[in-house]
């Protein structure tokens, strides 16, 4: 079974990093996507302890030291990619690690700013022949589904990118499932923490599924995330 874990660990962990490391430790993935990674002392921290956990092979988005972007660190060996025109201001919001059997994608996507990550993805990087996963904070989703709102920007591009193939694979396991991955100070709830992947994918797709617990325990604001293939 492999194991492909996403978390938004919040402004680059602060004061919460042994925590954060202590979580991924128990849940025991091989892929680690960490999104709100900062380029920074902290940032340094994880890196190494990660690498002290088996994590040798990582990329994460370059960008100034309190900037927020994401990281892909794995216990297998892979290709990286970084997209230095992916977007004028946010191009470090999306990375790209290369397995023989799909290319993986970690986005931390920009809240409620223009950018064109999504529009970079569909018409310039994804190639029908080669599967990829995209997974992290893409902080949008479906409207009145992932919030009971109407508030998500990027719906539009979301469902383009399903056009071409992509599949929610938490709502393909779970389609009627009422659950969120973060929530604001008045209690509302939103699922910005998605995996997608490209549907000739989903023979191998055995599981994906949020562990709550690390939020409520207060390890970040965001729930993680698991994507299990096998």
């Amino acid at each position: 079974m492999l194991k492909i874990l996403s978390w938004n660990i919040q402004q680059g962990g602060g004061s919460r990093i042994a925590k954060i490391l202590k979580a991924i430790q128990t849940m025991d993935c091989a892929i680690v996507i960490l999104s709100e990674f900062h380029n920074n002392d902290s940032g340094l921290k994880i890196r190494t302890h990660l690498i002290k956990l088996g994590y040798l092979h990582q990329v994460v988005g370059a960008c100034p030291p309190a900037t927020n972007t994401v990281g892909i660190f794995s216990k297998i060996p892979c290709g990286s990619a970084l997209f230095e025109k992916a977007d004028e201001n946010f191009s470090h919001g999306i990375v790209r690690a290369d397995f023989p059997a799909f290319a993986l994608y970690g986005g931390y996507f920009p809240h409620k700013k223009k950018h064109r990550l999504f529009q970079f993805l569909t018409e310039e990087e994804l190639d029908a022949e080669r599967p990829s996963i995209l997974a992290g904070d893409l902080n949008t989703g479906k409207n009145y589904v992932d919030q009971k709102g109407n508030s998500f920007w990027y719906t539009e591009e979301l469902e383009t990118y399903e056009e071409m193939g992509y599949v929610d694979a938490f709502r393909q396991m779970y389609p009627d499932a009422k659950e969120f991955s973060w929530y604001s100070h008045q209690g509302n709830g939103y699922r910005y923490d998605h995996s997608y992947v490209h549907e000739s994918l989903l023979p191998i797709v055995k599981n994906c599924y949020y562990e709550h617990r690390y939020r409520e325990e207060k390890c970040s604001d965001h729930s993680p995330m698991i994507l299990e293939l096998g």
